[in-house]
């Protein structure tokens, strides 16, 4: 496994600039924490949030070229917020190239939106990607503190916050962001 994690992390380091490779190191830190604390798989919990955004730096036009020619499954305003496809994008490259499995493909799929009900793994990713220790943004210490407490109070926390961002900006806000707020104010226990 460490074996498998070095080879990637040499690999990443080469693809992605040094911001964004400390990020992926600091998410992955993160995801190992709180598979510990939640009794997930760890090997998993690390080897997604190492890889997570392996394709966030691609181009526009490398984004939606990608999405069209793998075929995957993409909505209007994910080609107009293209950004966001990602994700999407990284987890098909690693199931395609280096086999990781559909439940940590999807959770790097989702890990930007998130989804209703998201398994232990998918709710791990989508907050390490917020908290991680590189991020420094007014209230992440109270979510990075609420992560360790409830993963869903934490995620509910992290999309509220988001979502004033987005407004306040006039941006896209996505559908699955708001399906995920909402699912998980219906079933957390509060």
């Amino acid at each position: 496994m460490e074996r498998d994690i070095e080879k990637l992390k040499k690999n990443l380091s080469k693809k992605i600039g040094k911001e964004r490779f400390l990020h992926s190191i600091g998410v992955m830190n993160m995801c190992e924490e709180l598979a510990i604390c939640y009794n997930a798989d760890v090997n998993k919990a690390k080897l997604i949030g190492l890889m997570h955004d392996m394709a966030k730096e691609l181009s526009k036009e490398e984004k939606l070229q990608y999405v069209k020619e793998n075929n995957i499954p993409h909505t209007s305003i994910e080609l107009q917020a293209y950004e966001i496809l990602h994700g999407k994008i990284a987890a098909d490259i690693c199931k395609k190239q280096y086999g990781f499995d559909d439940e940590m493909c999807e959770a790097i799929a989702i890990h930007t939106t998130g989804k209703e009900n998201m398994t232990i793994l998918e709710k791990i990713l989508f907050i390490a990607d917020k908290i991680d220790k590189t991020r420094k943004y007014e209230g992440v210490e109270e979510i990075r503190k609420l992560a360790f407490e409830s993963l869903d109070k934490a995620i509910i926390k992290n999309i509220d916050a988001t979502l004033i961002i987005n407004i306040q900006k006039n941006n896209l806000i996505l559908e699955e962001s708001i399906k995920t707020r909402n699912y998980l104010l219906l079933t957390s226990e509060n």
